[in-house]
């Protein structure tokens, strides 16, 4: 068994433990595996280890490296969204987890009906109002919630967010919950479903799950130290 083989089959087994004790079903939480930095021969070892879906958050590695690997792979995008790369950005992906301002949602609505695509979309919370990060505030989404809901082409599926890194694991904890309730007033405000919970990473995974999470991003809990570029 490959190294990478035998760290997911252990991530497979802390999801699960985690979701026992979070009382949800057994494969309720779906593994990302964060392939960026990482060339296709390597990604392809997760393949092996029957891994389908998988996470990047650069453009031009995203283009290049899907065409690289076996039809039939779900692939998310997860990195900060740029207007004038959402042509390039669609074509090969199911989901953008990054979705951080009512303007890009809306750009990317057009985009997609131009390109008769539906992706289904996470919006991205600043829940630390941090300036080196993207995203909504909540009060923002709150007020723009009825204007995403009117989008046509689009597919949102819930929240996502980035927790700051200050303040352990009880912090992140707080985060994560504070999300979820953060997605369950936008529900009970519009009545939308928003099933989904885009948080947790490779060290903080399991606390997510058992604060909600429906999709985990992990990468270098898989493939080990991230490479410094991409080749």
């Amino acid at each position: 068994m490959s190294d990478v083989a035998a760290n997911l089959a252990e991530i497979r087994s802390r999801v699960a433990d985690a979701e026992r004790r979070a009382g949800r079903a057994l494969g309720e939480v779906q593994l990302m595996v964060v392939s960026k930095t990482w060339p296709a021969e390597r990604v392809m070892e997760s393949v092996d280890a029957g891994q389908t879906l998988f996470g990047e958050n650069k453009v031009q590695e995203l283009c290049a490296k899907v065409p690289e690997m076996p039809t039939g792979l779900s692939w998310h995008f997860i990195g900060h969204l740029q207007r004038n790369k959402v042509r390039k950005v669609l074509p090969h992906v199911e989901a953008v987890h990054s979705i951080d301002s009512a303007r890009l949602a809306g750009y990317c609505d057009r985009i997609a009906g131009e390109l008769e695509r539906n992706p289904r979309v996470y919006l991205e919370v600043n829940l630390g109002d941090e300036e080196s990060k993207h995203g909504f505030t909540e009060e923002g989404l709150i007020e723009e919630f009825e204007q995403l809901q009117a989008l046509e082409h689009l597919k949102i599926e819930g929240l996502m967010c980035i927790p700051p890194s200050e303040g352990g694991e009880d912090q992140a904890r707080r985060w994560f919950a504070r999300l979820r309730a953060l997605r369950d007033e936008l529900v009970t405000r519009s009545g939308m479903p928003l099933p989904g919970l885009s948080m947790g990473m490779s060290h903080d995974y399991v606390i997510a799950i058992e604060e909600g999470a429906t999709i985990v991003r992990v990468g270098s809990a898989v493939f080990g130290a991230r490479r410094s570029e991409f080749n």
